[in-house]
């Protein structure tokens, strides 16, 4: 899941309102020619802060707690010329402009940078091409920005306040390689043929103690699975290695024992450790910081990718045995969806899988909607107000935080088109099948909620249903799929992930010839997301342990 699911939100307030058309204090922003010599296509934004603590860009664009922004398209915007955002303009949390109440705010615009995408379906796009950032639009190298400055906001004003975009944000700093972390950037061919441009994905590898001394040695691999991140795997953290003694090292050590990047440094780098290789991917897409590692419609071929072209790459340059036995999954959130499918639909290339807290795996439960069954998203069937409306998000104690409702017009504002970088719309691109436009078609709509049963078939039909797949095509893959799964979960997972979970054990437990022989383990009582039973220490003598006795 995003926030991309990272954190909980608690203690904040939404406003539900109708569509608001009437007039409001309008904000034009122009495009600087200092910093745009040519036509641009993109989404424009202004935000609205209370405080001047960071910029207002940087508080914005989460569903837990954003302050108020607004967004609109814009299509060869010609430097010079100005685009307005007024009460017609769509926002969030609130509506319209007229909602948001008088006072004094610090305000700042921005323009999200699309490129045009010529691709081999034929189709031409517009998206924003990732930066090696992973799809943070306020903060994506390229975007445009205006300074900060505070106004005097009345929305019964008739003077619009003007905001210039002048300067462009800088290139990411990507951290240097290290004794113990390295860094690999690759341009897929499969996915630049199929986006008209060229593409990359990449990976940070963890390596093990005496990597550099014994090059004949070959190592297995763990595959960590999520979001997009440019830290080192497990969040191994080498600021233990310098000038200490052994005894000072130690010291710190044990003051660092509750911070779980010092625990794995420091059992990593003992003598006992299991000697294995930790992976983390990056394979952003122009929908998403992650293509779910799946082949797409939408996306492109990028399972393929990163299986026939970055692991390849990865077993010659760190020295990774080529065999599925030596290549292990974990990941949690979206990484633990991505662990699962892996493991599902290729268990002749993976050797067993450790999923933690996945998206949702069985889309009868899709977080709380059934995407076959009910007519809503938003709401449950038959219900008539004051019935409440559906959640995505709640506390561990089950106090409910976001709507369905509010989470999709938080993404309607973040982009058309599927645009917005969130969890819908990248499940959109992943599972979705592709419009006559060439963009992704939304299972539900964004403003409405109500469901499209065929994108709902398409989910299920082209294998994203990881429960459906697993149930149609054992005969096929049980024989090679029996006993490496493993699940784990809490039964408070904030986004209601545990509910697809008790649904896929209950399918698994009924396969046979072979039986299943799947772990399933639920985190209780009050267990939230991001609970998982064991260290990652733990996690890897475990994996070094299953593979000892599945064979070597």
């Amino acid at each position: 899941m995003t926030s991309r699911f990272r954190g909980v939100a608690a203690g904040v307030a939404f406003v539900l309102a109708v569509a608001c058309t009437a007039a409001a204090q309008q904000v034009d922003i122009r495009l600087d020619p200092a910093v745009a010599k040519e036509a641009m296509t993109g989404r424009v934004f202004v935000f609205f802060a209370g405080s001047a603590g960071r910029e207002p860009r940087l508080q914005a664009g989460s569903y837990g707690g954003s302050i108020p922004f607004f967004g609109l398209d814009v299509e060869a915007w010609a430097p010079g010329a100005t685009a307005t955002i007024d009460a017609k303009t769509l926002g969030y949390p609130y509506e319209s402009l007229a909602q948001v109440p008088a006072g004094e705010y610090y305000v700042q615009a921005l323009l999200n940078v699309y490129t045009k995408f010529t691709r081999a379906d034929g189709h031409i796009v517009w998206l924003h091409d990732d930066q090696w950032e992973g799809q943070r639009f306020n903060a994506s190298p390229g975007n445009i920005v205006s300074a900060v400055t505070k106004v005097r906001f009345d929305p019964n004003s008739k003077t619009p306040f003007v905001l210039t975009l002048s300067k462009v944000l800088p290139p990411v700093q990507v951290p240097p390689d290290t004794r113990w972390v390295k860094r690999i950037k690759i341009k897929s061919e499969l996915l630049s043929k199929f986006w008209g441009h060229p593409m990359y994905i990449g990976a940070t590898v963890l390596v093990p103690k005496g990597f550099d001394e014994d090059v004949n040695r070959r190592y297995p691999a763990i595959y960590i699975q999520g979001h997009f991140g440019l830290g080192a795997p497990f969040g191994f953290t080498e600021q233990i290695i310098g000038s200490e003694t052994p005894e000072q090292r130690e010291a710190r050590l044990k003051r660092s024992s509750r911070e779980p990047g010092w625990q794995l440094a420091r059992d990593w780098m003992s003598e006992e450790f299991p000697r294995m290789v930790a992976v983390t991917w990056q394979h952003p897409t122009p929908y998403y910081d992650d293509s779910y590692a799946v082949n797409s419609v939408n996306n492109g071929p990028y399972q393929d990718a990163l299986l026939t072209e970055l692991v390849p790459a990865l077993e010659r340059q760190f020295r990774l045995i080529p065999e599925a036995n030596a290549r292990f999954l974990t990941g949690g959130s979206t990484g633990g969806w991505e662990c699962a499918a892996l493991q599902i639909q290729r268990p002749d290339f993976f050797g067993g899988a450790w999923c933690l807290y996945p998206d949702p795996v069985d889309f009868r439960r899709n977080q709380l909607v059934d995407i076959y069954g009910d007519v809503n998203a938003f709401v449950p069937n038959g219900s008539r107000p004051p019935i409440p409306e559906r959640y995505m998000m709640r506390t561990p104690e089950g106090q409910p935080l976001v709507t369905q409702r509010q989470m999709s017009q938080l993404e309607a504002v973040l982009g058309s088109k599927a645009r917005s970088g969130q969890q819908f719309d990248a499940w959109d691109a992943a599972y979705g099948p592709m419009g006559d436009d060439g963009y992704p078609k939304r299972l539900w709509d964004r403003r409405t909620g109500i469901i499209d049963k065929a994108v709902a078939a398409y989910w299920r039909d082209k294998g994203y249903d990881l429960t459906w797949y697993m149930k149609t095509n054992w005969p096929l893959i049980g024989p090679r799929l029996s006993g490496k799964l493993h699940v784990y979960v809490g039964d408070m997972d904030n986004f209601y992930l545990n509910l697809a979970v008790y649904l896929m054990e209950e399918e698994s437990a009924r396969l046979a010839n072979p039986a299943a022989n799947f772990t399933f383990e639920y985190g209780r009582p009050m267990k939230a997301h991001g609970w998982q039973p064991f260290t990652n220490a733990e996690l890897v003598r475990m994996i070094d342990r299953f593979r000892s006795i599945v064979g070597r």
